[in-house]
């Protein structure tokens, strides 16, 4: 079985119609999305109803959340930019959306399987992104079952294995490959490029096959808009894949 592995798309349609295009050569048998699918300043509202179109499987991601608990005065500027986009329908989406779910002999969910807002594979030490400790991760995933965990949240692409437990896959980001953030503590997060990723998944006798995909799309166009809307900061990692300093 093949699975293509998608998160944090955060409203950056043009990135998830590449990733859409890209995926018709991958023929995967199935689609999932990792959550945080509208936050930011680009294209909340349609992307949402890309997505509803799609018909992917999609868990709930931490910002998704905030968008329907938070009070507006009290959101974070990513969601705070999305949520003037939204309609009563787009939130409806996002409230359906249940926090976790197991498709087959996978555990998706958005940030690790206990919360939304937590990094699984990664913490953060001298405000970088640093692998955590094998029996940290394995602690973090004693109440999973099932063989092979996915996660988003960090924007990182990794695979990760650990001591008698399952492999952990975390895609990447869609939408956005940069960003600076002061929780837990100051840290920034980079990929070094402006392309879309995601991951294909082949289940096979002698395990799994991973691959990470970075898909070019029209990164220009994209910060254009977050330039109009105020945005320096993403039109920057949109364009560059690291953050502004």
């Amino acid at each position: 079985m093949r699975i293509a592995v998608v998160a944090d798309i955060h409203g950056n349609l043009r990135a998830l119609e590449a990733v859409v295009a890209d995926l018709r050569g991958q023929a995967p048998d199935l689609v999932v999305n990792l959550g945080d699918s509208a936050s930011g300043p680009l294209e909340a509202a349609a992307t949402i109803e890309r997505l509803d179109d799609l018909g992917w499987p999609t868990v709930r991601g931490n910002h998704d959340r905030y968008l329907l608990e938070e009070d507006e005065a009290d959101l974070g500027d990513w969601d705070a930019d999305a949520l003037p986009q939204l309609e009563k329908r787009h939130l409806a989406w996002l409230a359906l959306l249940p926090p976790t779910l197991v498709i087959g002999d996978a555990f998706l969910c958005h940030g690790a399987p206990r919360s939304d807002e937590t990094y699984l594979t990664e913490h953060v030490a001298n405000h970088a992104m640093v692998l955590r400790p094998a029996f940290e991760i394995r602690a973090m995933v004693e109440t999973v079952s099932e063989p092979l965990v996915l996660c988003g949240h960090t924007h990182l692409p990794r695979v990760a294995t650990v001591p008698d437990g399952p492999t952990i896959v975390n895609p990447g980001s869609v939408g956005i490959q940069a960003f600076a953030d002061d929780v837990p503590a100051p840290h920034v997060v980079e990929t070094g490029s402006p392309h879309a990723r995601y991951a294909v998944i082949d289940q096979r006798r002698q395990g799994l096959d991973v691959q990470i995909r970075a898909v070019a799309y029209d990164w220009e166009a994209a910060a254009a808009v977050a330039r109009a809307r105020g945005r320096a900061d993403w039109a920057h990692a949109l364009t560059t894949g690291t953050a502004a300093r």
